[in-house]
């Protein structure tokens, strides 16, 4: 069984947020929610500045602390390492959320429409179960994607190849290389939730500048 991860390089990101509109469209997320989000980080002092982006979503945690407090048993892990919420079974008690130290789960407001009284195409395109009102909802991998054999559609829009995605327990994939590497790190490891996404660190060399 595959365990799933992605890896995105820092040097590569050039926060075009791609991969927000490309997550929005394939997912039809209710206004104001958006899985991924880009953090721009700015450090240094002139003339030595760096400026980072920092794409940010669901880590799918291998500990996710999102699991054991949601009391009916929404969240859940997979075998293959992605964490996901059935709706049927989320009673939107926000538990989830606040256990999250990502920020990466979002409550469905019950009037999340565009326009009161009326459906746009973008909202008529949704599944009917795929963010009911009153629920919690959070990247899923684009695991209907996967299920089809492709990759998430934030892997597919990235102009500039800075996100990877597969199996982090196989030796002959990108993403295992790639994880193991140098410049790989899990955000935030202190708080022993074993991310399974990784950023490559951007290169820098003396006086604070970006390596070639």
């Amino acid at each position: 069984m595959a365990r799933y991860g992605m890896v995105i390089d820092l040097d590569r990101c050039v926060g075009c947020q791609s991969c927000t509109v490309a997550c929005r469209q394939e997912n039809a997320t209710p206004p104001g929610i958006r899985w991924t989000r880009v953090f721009q980080v700015d450090e240094g002092s002139y003339p030595a500045v760096r400026r980072t982006f920092i794409p940010r979503g669901c880590m799918h945690c291998a500990e996710p602390p999102c699991v054991p407090v949601c009391p009916s048993g929404a969240s859940f892990k997979r075998a293959d390492g992605i964490v996901l919420v059935d709706h049927e079974r989320c009673i939107g008690c926000k538990a989830c959320m606040i256990a999250c130290p990502y920020e990466a789960r979002h409550y469905v407001e019950p009037t999340s429409g565009y326009f009161p009284g009326s459906t746009t195409a973008f909202e008529a395109a949704r599944r009917p179960d795929e963010h009911p009102a009153g629920t919690v909802t959070k990247c899923t991998f684009c695991a209907h994607r996967l299920a089809a054999g492709l990759p998430p559609a934030c892997i597919d829009t990235c102009p500039t190849k800075a996100r990877h995605f597969g199996d982090l327990d196989e030796p002959a994939s990108e993403v295992y290389r790639l994880s193991r590497g140098p410049r790989a790190s899990q955000p935030s490891p202190e708080w022993g939730t074993d991310p399974s996404v990784y950023y490559l660190l951007p290169y820098v060399r003396e006086g604070g500048h970006e390596a070639e």
